[in-house]
Order: structure tokens, then sequence, then C-alpha cells
């Protein structure tokens, strides 16, 4: 994929970002303090991707104006035209550049927007060289930074649970099972070391600018259970360590009042038989967390704090259409 044609269409790792804003719409939208009224417009980056359009149109079916702002002219499909609502505005724009992403028509026209929902990036780390990495990068700063200089301060933007290194490393490394956001995060590859610098910046952005900027980072995301495993890539799946999440329900998990990282990924794996054949087959120098078991189909990352601080859990029974 080269730099024209940059869509910022995140795949099946990041589709659950897009249920995850669900739950951030739901709450109560801040006031705009000149008028007393409540700011409902939200502006979602790389709008046209599979996830960005799972957040458009759920964002207006909450009542929201959507500001979408993606490189490319405005994606239509069967299920998504959402030109023909007036709650929705589009932008076209290469928020790689950051006079482009601070100008007129693309982000000071919509001063008044309460929150931006970044999910503009590459997908993969591609040819392992510097197009991914610099990009991704660079996106996000510039989305944290003008963001700040408009005065909006509720960030959530989506990272990766690549940010350990996994599937796309050279030789995955785990200190323990399962894994916590206390596992350090040191990716031999391009696309988790973007999401690694993504998640300082954000956390740079939380304590220099006062903004609250939350950071997922999302495992596999599909429509079910059933179909990860219909899917799978099993001679990959152990860099993965058989991890998947319901699309809907990981999208549930998008924090508003926290500028943290989390891991967001089903409390089971993919595979059917029993996790420890997992570990003593393919990691049996892996310790196990102490107090921690991984009895049945257990998963190897460990939600706790997403569940403590987010009041998330993994609902498999959700969907597109869903409501709750």
């Amino acid at each position: 994929m080269g730099p024209l044609q940059l869509k910022y269409q995140l795949p099946l790792l990041l589709l659950l970002v897009a249920s995850s804003f669900f739950i951030y719409l739901k709450r109560t939208p801040p006031m705009d303090t000149s008028t007393g009224t409540q700011l409902r417009k939200m502006c979602v980056t790389g709008s046209n991707g599979s996830v960005g359009k799972r957040v458009v149109l759920r964002a207006l079916a909450l009542g929201y104006h959507v500001v979408g702002v993606d490189y490319s002219a405005l994606a239509t499909a069967d299920d998504f035209d959402p030109g023909s609502n007036s709650s929705f505005s589009f932008l076209q724009a290469d928020l790689r550049d950051y006079n482009e992403t601070l100008k007129a028509g693309t982000f000071r026209t919509y001063a008044q927007v309460a929150a931006v929902i970044h999910l503009a990036a590459y997908r993969q780390p591609g040819d392992y060289k510097v197009l991914v990495h610099n990009s991704n990068v660079v996106i996000s700063w510039n989305v944290l930074r003008a963001a700040a200089e408009l005065g909006i301060n509720r960030i959530a933007q989506a990272s990766s649970v690549n940010a350990i290194t996994l599937v796309y490393s050279q030789e995955p490394k785990f200190e323990i099972f399962p894994i916590d956001e206390t596992h350090p995060t040191l990716p031999d590859e391009p696309y988790g070391l973007s999401k690694v610098i993504m998640e300082l910046q954000a956390a740079l952005s939380a304590v220099t600018k006062d903004m609250r900027v939350a950071s997922l980072r999302l495992h596999w995301s599909v429509p079910s259970r059933a179909f990860a495993a219909q899917n799978l890539d099993h001679e990959r799946a152990k860099n993965d360590l058989w991890g998947y999440i319901q699309e809907d329900s990981g999208a549930e998990a998008f924090p508003t009042r926290t500028s943290e990282a989390f891991f967001i990924a089903a409390p089971e794996t993919t595979y059917d038989g029993e996790t420890s054949e997992l570990i003593e087959k393919y990691w049996p120098n892996v310790p196990l967390k102490e107090g921690k078991t991984m009895n049945g189909n257990a998963g190897f990352f460990d939600c706790t704090k997403a569940k403590e601080l987010l009041g998330w859990a993994h609902n498999p029974n959700l969907g597109a259409g869903s409501s709750n």
C-alpha cells in the first residue's frame, strides 16, 4: 500500500474499536460553558474504514452530529450512506500534514466537537521499513496537537495488542502468563512500535495538556468465536496466543474518563482444548503469575484493569445492531 492509497482502514484487528466507542457516546456529553448547552458533535478520523463506518452509524443513531475525516473520498456501501444524513459532515484530509489537520476545512470549522475518536492508521507492518511506523506516529501526534490547540480534551485512540511482541514479531517473547498491562512493551517491528509511541504521546498529552486520552490494545476483532475458529491461521496462532474478541463487545470498552492503556481481549482462546496444553507445548518456560490459573480454555490476556476502571467485561452475544 503506497502513500496515495492510505485510506486509514483498520482490519479485523481493530474492528472492535467502533463498538468501544458506543459506551463513549452513551455517556452524558460535556457542556459548552459559553452557551450552557450540551456538545453533541464527534469527530471520527478514519471514518471510511471498517471500524470508522460502524462508529459513524452508531453515533448517528444515538443522536450525535458526526464529523468524519478520511484521506479518501466519502465511502458508501449498501448499509452505509451517511451523506444523506443531515447530522453527518465529511472532510477529506491528509492527517499526516499538521497544517492540513489544523486548517479551517478540517478541524477549526468544527471547533465545538466534544471528542475525537482517532482510528486513522496503517494496519500492519507492511514492508517493515518506515512508511507504516512514521505515518501512524505522525498522524496520531497531529491529531493530539490539533485537539489540544482547539481545546478538545477527550480523545480515544486505537492501539493494539501488538504493543507487545506477537504475531508480527520476529520472535515473540512473554515474561509471564496471563499478560496484563504491566508486561513490557518491547516490539521488534514497526507497527507495534508505532502503537507504543502513540501511547506515549497520549500519556504526554494527558499530563501537559490536561487531556484524557485513552488507548485500547485491541486483539483480533471478529463477529464471533466460531468465526475466529473457522478463519484461524493455525501456523501463526501460537504467536497471537489464540486470542480474539467479539467486535461489538470490544468496542464497548472505549473509555472516556481515564488516560491509560488497556488490553481488550476475550477471556477464552479460540482453541477448544486446554490452555495448559498450549503452554506446555509452545511456551513451557513462561511462568504463571502468582495466584493465577489457566484452567479450561482460559485466555492469555488478563483484562482485570479494564473491568475495574472501565466497567468492561467481554460480551460475546453483542452484534452490530445491538443497542446494549
